[in-house]
């Protein structure tokens, strides 16, 4: 009898890992659009994140989904609108901080399993079944002068995101969502985890811009425009940023 629950057990936990990793190659196929759930959550607990959140409207998030359009139609992806966001209800809980960079491989794995815990029992339903689910984590920025690094998941495509609660900077928002969002599809950073500094040619929009600097544009991936080899500016909006063929290589739309 225990031998008998112990095969199936194993059965079990090896369906729902070769059903993941069907999903994960039959998403990077792009035979139909990803549909992302959005979801606020007051991370701080703060009036001003409370404001902000109430203000949210779907329409907000257009202009993701118009990057994603605009970039796609580059690599002539056969699909007009590749990502659809919706905008879920409000989360009263809030996912459980990734370890530190350089933390033991274990507590890594400890965090995975907990985030993913959070994740599955904190899906509200958009309307649909959903590829994505992105954590908008709200700040107060008088509260915040520097948030902590986003983190996303490709396994269990999942995100944590951490975003100010301010009108000012929801271009800037919507570049970090971008950044994260793609981290779900195996796309890598491409700036030098130390310096912050986009990785040349890979982190660069025009590699091949003469003159080389400054750079006019962002690649998604490192998030800054490069203007010397040393000295880079965060992009204002997402039409400063694009996604360069080592990216769009790694999400399946560069063969």
């Amino acid at each position: 009898m225990i031998k008998t629950v112990r095969i199936f057990f194993w059965v079990l936990v090896i369906s729902a890992v070769l059903v993941q990793l069907w999903q994960e190659y039959d998403a990077l196929q792009w035979r139909h659009p990803l549909k992302v759930a959005l979801y606020p959550i007051n991370a701080d607990q703060s009036e001003t994140s409370a404001s902000y959140i109430a203000s949210l409207r779907a329409e907000d998030f257009e202009p993701l989904a118009t990057f994603f359009s605009r970039e796609a139609a580059k690599y002539q992806l056969p699909l007009r609108r590749p990502i659809t966001f919706y905008l879920g209800p409000e989360i009263q809980a809030v996912p459980p901080p990734p370890p530190a960079v350089q933390a033991p491989l274990y507590e890594i794995i400890v965090w995975s399993l907990q985030f993913r815990w959070f994740a599955w029992r904190h899906q509200p339903a958009v309307g649909m079944p959903v590829d994505i689910k992105l954590y908008l984590l709200y700040h107060d920025p008088a509260r915040h002068r520097h948030l902590r690094h986003s983190t996303a998941l490709h396994k269990g495509r999942i995100g944590r995101v951490n975003l100010f609660a301010e009108n000012s900077q929801h271009p800037v928002n919507a570049i970090i969502v971008a950044h994260e969002l793609l981290h779900t599809l195996s796309a890598t950073d491409k700036y030098d985890l130390n310096t912050h500094q986009p990785l040349f040619p890979q982190g660069y929009a025009e590699p091949y811009a003469q003159p080389l600097y400054p750079q006019s544009m962002a690649e998604v991936m490192a998030g800054q425009v490069p203007q010397s080899a040393q000295i880079s500016r965060m992009a204002k909006g997402l039409d400063q940023v694009v996604i360069g063929r080592p990216t769009a290589r790694e999400i399946g739309w560069l063969r």
